[in-house]
């Protein structure tokens, strides 16, 4: 005999007439299931964040708030999202487990329970949790992330990779380079005067569903000297705020769907809730730590003095505690010395402060003057600062092949690992 039952979490108006047909199961037993009601968004974050399992949320078409980080929120505690449809909303592109329609009966219930959800045994302690979908992995093309210390040419070099990826006739009218900066200047150094579409709108975007390669591309400026497409960034430091974590990874996802190459510009700032004990924090970052988690290569640009080879490592190390593999990373010296000798110390510098990269050496950027005019009227860089950058993160990306799955979630803090007051007071 089964003696499970499903744990459901309602979502909705609690007027709504499924709301009280469904606590009535619940009561006369008529159904194995234990009906809990919500009233917003933050109480079914609340109940999913707790040490109880659920095996459902059932979510009425009326209900505000929902979008995709709440999705994934339930998938990753063994929730199936079922939608109540009223034949309104595009629920698929959310990505619900099921839809049901809003005068469902019992039956095509207990079948969608059947379906996508598990039964919870122990509705008080450990709960069984849906099994993982089979994945289908669609096809993304490359990513590569391009970051630096303040001051470095970071972007500059993302620019210039992006334009000599860009002369591939592989890649041709297919590359785009995304300003994924927190003080987003691409905008500037390409004299685009539009301030929309811009990241903030695709991210949103994608909040509520996947948008189409087309439509991605549309959200993009065409650049014609340089033969790649810009993706405009943040229009103020603190548009950071309006995004979140789930949308930013699908709006990225689009981007790698829509293009054979994404070069994005990102901050160097990579610290999470892991490093810094603040949510906050990690959200400030989520743009720089999704981009490099994804990145099938990630370049790390230096200055060629103590200073820069210094903050270098410092940033080096900061992706490899977040999970970048040292043998995806590219270091590039930019203005380094032309002198062979010079460059050989800077090397030496590098591999001992930085350690052993994905290249033996690092790769050389020359000093050039008149880059202000290249910016301004948007001119081609020249061979001798694309072709270096091109080369090693070609080599690089084929050598490594296909990044493994990387994850920059938040961990859970078990209850007691941090000490209690108890615990101080015997210490004082």
């Amino acid at each position: 005999m089964n003696d499970g039952r499903y744990v459901v979490l309602g979502l909705g108006d609690p007027r709504a007439p499924w709301f009280s047909e469904l606590a009535q199961w619940a009561t006369a037993g008529v159904a194995p299931i234990e009906f809990v009601k919500c009233l917003s968004v933050a109480e079914v974050i609340t109940r999913l964040e707790s040490a109880r399992p659920y095996s459902a949320l059932l979510v009425d078409e009326s209900a505000t708030g929902l979008d995709l980080d709440l999705v994934d929120l339930a998938r990753r505690h063994g929730c199936a999202v079922i939608a109540v449809d009223g034949g309104h909303r595009d629920w698929r592109a959310l990505g619900v487990a099921g839809v049901l329609p809003s005068g469902f009966e019992r039956g095509p219930l207990v079948a969608a329970l059947a379906d996508h959800a598990s039964l919870v045994r122990n509705p008080r302690g450990e709960g069984s949790t849906a099994p993982d979908a089979v994945a289908v992995t669609p096809w993304r093309g490359q990513l590569v992330a391009v970051t630096g210390p303040g001051g470095t040419g970071a972007s500059t070099a993302a620019m210039a990779l992006a334009q000599g990826l860009a002369d591939d006739v592989r890649y041709a009218g297919m590359l785009a380079l995304a300003d994924l900066s927190l003080n987003a200047e691409l905008a500037m150094f390409h004299e685009v005067d539009d301030l929309v579409p811009a990241l903030a709108d695709l991210v949103d975007a994608h909040r509520h569903a996947q948008l189409g390669a087309a439509e991605v591309r549309s959200m993009t400026f065409e650049i014609v000297a340089r033969r790649y497409r810009l993706l405009l960034g943040l229009h103020r430091h603190q548009d950071w705020t309006a995004l979140t974590p789930r949308a930013v990874a699908s709006a990225l996802d689009s981007l790698r769907a829509a293009f054979h190459v994404t070069v994005a510009d990102v901050d160097a700032d990579v610290e999470g809730e892991r490093e810094t004990g603040s949510t906050d924090v990690e959200e400030r970052n989520v743009l720089a730590r999704t981009a490099v988690a994804q990145a099938d290569v990630v370049v790390v640009v230096l200055q060629p003095d103590l200073k820069g080879v210094f903050a270098g490592q410092r940033t080096v190390h900061a992706l490899q505690a977040i999970g970048v593999a040292a043998e995806r990373t590219v270091a590039v010296v930019n203005r380094a010395p032309r002198a062979p000798r010079g460059r050989a110390q800077l090397a030496q510098a590098v591999s001992d402060l930085v350690g052993p990269l994905a290249t033996t050496a690092p790769v050389w950027l020359p000093e050039r003057r008149g880059f202000d005019d290249v910016h301004r009227n948007v001119e081609r860089f020249p061979r001798a600062l694309t072709d270096p950058l091109v080369t090693a993160v070609e080599a690089v990306a084929e050598r490594a092949g296909a990044p493994e799955p990387s994850t920059v979630e938040p961990e859970r803090i078990a209850p007691g690992s941090l000490g209690t007051w108890t615990d101080q007071e015997e210490a004082s």
